[in-house]
């Protein structure tokens, strides 16, 4: 019996050997598993000092559009009103400008706040809105 618990100590301690890890060994585990990035927030100096871009200044309601209202509104997916069509002037007159600008900016239906420009101003939603509305 002794002679079996010396046998049976004797594998563990050479199995806990066999299992330690080298130094390059647990160097490269360690980079295999490092996190691929980091978030960085505005303001925070943990990121290297990356700093965020900052808007050239207001974009034109053309600009606007056509990087983030064309998809639905050149369409009318979901009932969007369609671009220089008189649904506009229909919503204009029924609810008044004050609120389809706000209906732009807070959302509406199946468009979301601001529609997909989470970056814009409400002025640039405004612009966006006068550059879909029939002219003349």
């Amino acid at each position: 019996m002794f002679k079996k618990s010396v046998i049976a100590i004797f594998a563990v301690m050479v199995a806990s050997v066999a299992w330690a890890l080298s130094d390059k060994q647990r160097a490269d585990i360690e980079a295999r598993i490092a996190p691929a990035g980091m978030v960085c927030m505005q303001g925070d100096n943990t990121c290297g000092g990356a700093g965020v871009a900052a808007s050239s200044g207001p974009r034109s309601g053309e600009q606007v559009y056509n990087t983030y209202c064309t998809a639905c509104h050149s369409v009318g997916v979901l009932g969007a009103p369609k671009t220089g069509s008189a649904d506009w002037v229909a919503r204009i007159e029924a609810k008044g400008l004050e609120a389809v600008y706000a209906n732009g900016v807070n959302g509406i239906g199946a468009m979301p706040v601001k529609g997909t420009c989470g970056d814009c101003s409400d002025d640039e939603i405004h612009a966006a809105i006068d550059f879909m509305v029939p002219q003349g």
